[in-house]
């Protein structure tokens, strides 16, 4: 008998993006190699103390990093990208129902970070 097969999308599922991205994954090993809380104390000083909340520093590094690895110039392809891929989701510590940052954000935010924080954000992490 030909079977078919019909997709029926449940209202709750039980399971979580840990379960989802295979233990050998690229960004699940990037994750727990590189630590990049420094990023904080490297970036406090170009963030305000009032307003509304900012990208999470760590967030932009791991995603420009993200591009880095995947050869991705686009920010409107990097949040793409994010969407699409459990693992990046993963990485940047999104989960699967949480809205990423938006592309215009990034690229808001690579305007305020200077030259030299970025310099340095890399050279530590080569």
């Amino acid at each position: 008998m030909l079977g078919k097969k019909k997709f029926q999308p449940k209202l709750i599922y039980n399971l979580t993006l840990d379960d989802l991205v295979p233990k050998e994954d690229f960004y699940r090993g990037l994750e727990s190699i590189l630590d990049l809380r420094y990023v904080y104390q490297e970036c406090k000083n170009l963030y305000g103390r009032t307003g509304n909340p900012s990208i999470d520093p760590v967030v932009f590094f791991k995603i420009n990093l993200v591009g880095f690895f995947e050869n991705i110039t686009s920010d409107r392809e990097l949040v793409r990208t994010a969407s699409d891929r459990l693992s990046v989701r993963y990485y940047l510590g999104y989960d699967i129902d949480e809205k990423l940052p938006w592309h215009s954000t990034i690229s808001r935010t690579r305007t305020i970070i200077k030259k030299e924080t970025f310099e340095l954000v890399s050279n530590k992490i080569l």
